[in-house]
């Protein structure tokens, strides 16, 4: 195996380590609207407005991190 073979795999890796983050964030995110509905059921609009921006926040920090692994990688 050559070093240039194995930084690729690390670089799959260090994605894959990247992505638990987001994915722990949006399962939080929808928790806590899911929590609030039932709380506040007359607030779920904005509840749920806020959650999707949020949620694309999060997912921007995933998108960011897949591009820096076919940078670096």
């Amino acid at each position: 195996m050559t070093p240039l073979e194995l930084s690729g795999s690390l670089g799959i890796v260090g994605y894959g380590l990247g992505a638990i983050g987001p994915g722990i964030g949006v399962g939080l995110i929808f928790a806590a609207v899911i929590e609030g509905t039932a709380r506040q059921p007359e607030a779920r609009g904005a509840m749920l407005s806020t959650a999707f921006i949020g949620f694309a926040l999060t997912e921007a920090l995933a998108i960011i991190g897949i591009a820096l692994a076919f940078v670096f990688g």
